[in-house]
């Protein structure tokens, strides 16, 4: 009698092996571009090529001031900055302060943001927050790093986000973009965003440190990115680290 043959072995030899090896592929290339350090003199470069394309980068999140920017990036987690603004609009609208979103109440506030990803847990959070914001802090939102992610729904990268964007602050909020371009370039490679994070606080220039983050995040949204990088308009492709640049 004939044995039977399974198939599948075979599918799985051809559909997980090149995945797996696309995987340790990728993974060699950012070792090999963290085995080639930027020079200080190369850094200088990157940032002033930055510099010079966008002097004023601006993030893409809609907001009227620096409550409504804490809303606004604490919605923003886990979903894209298109979707957000077209759900806070209307939300901003009746809500532009803690004590007026507080007043809304959750249902309501759910109900404004509801085609964003996470909206009851962020809906939950939001509210909280406004709550938290209203009884000890004024009804303004806090400058101290530690004050902002002990509220509801914010955390590190959150806090740097409103620090830089609405004070000022020279802080870098390390994202999916972020994280991406600190391995792939050999830029500030880390293992997880806060070690990218310090890498950089550490080789940043100071004087490009308050627009750094903006920066950044606009390279790796824009050209940068995850698949198929556009490494023939990168303003960096020359001091760039990696082995596996498109052109």
């Amino acid at each position: 009698m004939a044995r039977k043959t399974s198939q599948a072995p075979s599918r799985a030899r051809t559909g997980k092996k090149p995945a797996a090896k696309a995987g340790r592929v990728k993974r060699a290339m950012s070792k090999a571009a963290a085995a080639k350090p930027w020079t200080a003199t190369a850094i200088e470069q990157a940032f002033a090529r930055f510099r010079a394309a966008n002097p004023e980068p601006k993030g893409e999140l809609q907001y009227v001031n620096p409550f409504t920017l804490l809303v606004a990036v604490v919605l923003s987690a886990q979903a894209t900055d298109v979707g957000v603004n077209k759900a806070t609009p209307a939300l901003f609208a009746l809500a532009d302060t803690p004590q007026k979103m507080a007043a809304l109440g959750e249902e309501r506030v759910r109900d404004l943001i509801k085609t964003i990803g996470l909206f009851r847990t962020k809906a939950k959070n939001v509210v909280a927050l406004s709550q938290i914001l209203v009884a000890e802090h004024g009804g303004q939102v806090p400058r101290a790093r530690a004050a902002l992610e002990a509220l509801p729904g914010v955390g590190r990268k959150t806090a740097s986000v409103v620090l830089n964007t609405a004070f000022g602050e020279p802080t870098i909020a390390v994202d999916t973009h972020i994280f991406r371009i600190g391995n792939r370039t050999g830029l500030a490679p880390g293992q997880s965003p806060f070690e990218v994070e310090q890498k950089l606080d550490q080789i940043v220039p100071a004087h490009y440190k308050r627009h750094a983050h903006h920066w950044l995040i606009l390279h790796g949204r824009y050209t940068c990115v995850a698949r198929n990088p556009h490494c023939e308009k990168c303003i960096i492709n020359d001091l760039c680290r990696w082995p596996g640049k498109t052109v």
